[in-house]
């Protein structure tokens, strides 16, 4: 974090001094940098975009984020500012390629330690359900790094679909990973209930609509999910025990034993807006006293 914050200072210094220390937005995916421009910055973006270029030789694309993640796919809109004129790359993580297409799909490098930190919980010959897969990197790293006995990955996406059939091949998981194409409440509720050892939900914006169908997802005897959520939290405010007070709220009717295990703060969104992620432990059906 603090070498792209230099980065991107020497970058807005070198083209605009009075923008330095304004904003320092930069992420990299693959062979593509996507950055965000204050406002004052605006007219010298081009200028920004190919400065950038020198600096990050590994990089061949500079897009410009224009509006936030949206809609159904959670796609955010990009403008193109320099290098090659495309939206496609190939991203590497934890031993693993992903296909990814930035204008037609959600996809964060943000979630790096998140993806690795979830694959290494995972206990041999579980079976996982990722109800918000993308592009398959949740499941396909858990695939790779874990003797798994299966993963079904699930997204609403045609075009995260698309890409996930072929990361899966890509990454030699066709026989673990499973990519299912729909709503993930809808594909629970029709085929997959009481399947599942473990729920990912790495969708704040539906998680909590959605995790009722998570927990018909586990197995009578229980299991456990990974619930992701967006919480504002004010000065002086836990983002982490407002999560946790939101999500009792919900378990609280579902009629089965839970406990929050672990908790900590991804990443922060926006001004005093945390991403924050709940390991949630469900017990067995009828075993309110666990």
């Amino acid at each position: 974090m603090g070498r792209r914050f230099r980065l991107m200072d020497k970058v807005y210094g070198k083209v605009l001094p009075g923008c330095v220390n304004r904003f320092r937005g930069l992420d990299v995916v693959g062979d593509i940098a996507v950055i965000k421009v204050p406002e004052e910055a605006e007219p010298y973006r081009f200028e920004v975009a190919r400065e950038l270029l020198k600096h990050l030789p590994s990089v061949r694309v500079v897009l410009r984020q224009v509006s936030p993640t949206s809609g159904l796919y959670r796609v955010r809109g990009l403008e193109w500012l320099a290098g090659e004129r495309r939206t496609t790359t190939v991203h590497r993580e934890h031993g693993c390629v992903f296909k990814v297409d930035l204008a037609k799909v959600y996809f964060s490098p943000r979630l790096l330690y998140e993806r690795l930190r979830i694959a290494k919980l995972v206990e041999p010959g579980e079976v996982v359900v990722n109800m918000f897969a993308g592009v398959g990197c949740f499941s396909i790293v858990i695939a790779r790094l874990r003797p798994v006995s299966k993963v079904y990955s699930i997204d609403v996406n045609p075009e995260a679909y698309r890409l996930m059939v072929e990361n899966i091949r890509l990454n030699k998981v066709e026989q673990v990973v499973e990519p299912i194409l729909g709503d993930s409440k809808t594909v629970v509720e029709s085929r997959l209930r009481g399947v599942a050892d473990r729920v990912l939900m790495p969708l704040p914006e539906l998680a909590y609509e959605y995790l009722p169908s998570a927990v018909t997802c586990l197995k009578p005897t229980g299991g456990w999910i990974h619930y992701y959520d967006f919480v504002k939290a004010g000065k002086g405010e836990d983002p982490e025990a407002k999560a946790v007070q939101k999500v009792s709220g919900r378990l609280l009717g579902l009629n089965r034993p839970w406990s929050i295990a672990y908790s900590r703060v991804v990443r922060t969104v926006a001004a005093r807006t945390y991403q924050v992620v709940l390991d949630i432990r469900i017990g067995a059906h009828g075993d309110m006293k666990s």
